[in-house]
């Protein structure tokens, strides 16, 4: 895990606590939203990506700040504007965002079978948007 928050902080200019609650973030929407083997086979290649969401799980949640309010007074719940506004209260604006998916998702390509990858990007709903 160290590996890929070192990548993610310099990908992104982020601090390396950032990136890890971010990766932990994402990986937490990939797991509820993508194709559950695939997901399964990714987080499990990357070495301590399950305690880091269990860490992340277990923080006590921050207001989402204006995106948050607006989803919840729009009745929106979940996908990629929740992913959004958790990202932005962890303090990362949307070329952060997509600086932390795109090394996460090179770093896992090195890990993980190609056909796993391109079945998670295709099959969980906007992630290319993050991509």
């Amino acid at each position: 895990m160290e590996e890929l928050i070192s990548r993610v902080a310099a990908a992104a200019g982020i601090d390396a606590a950032t990136a890890q609650k971010a990766v932990a973030i994402i990986l937490q929407f990939l797991e509820k939203e993508g194709p559950k083997g695939e997901v399964a086979d990714m987080i499990n290649a990357i070495p301590g990506a399950r305690e880091a969401m269990s860490a992340e799980a277990a923080a006590p949640a921050k207001s989402g700040g204006l995106l948050g309010g607006l989803m919840g007074a729009l009745g929106g719940g979940g996908g990629l504007m929740a992913l959004a506004g958790k990202l932005t209260s962890a303090g990362l604006g949307m070329g952060e965002m997509k600086a932390v998916g795109k090394e996460l998702f090179a770093y896992a390509r090195e890990h993980v079978p190609e056909e796993e990858m391109k079945a998670i990007a295709a099959k969980t709903p906007g992630l290319s948007q993050l991509l």
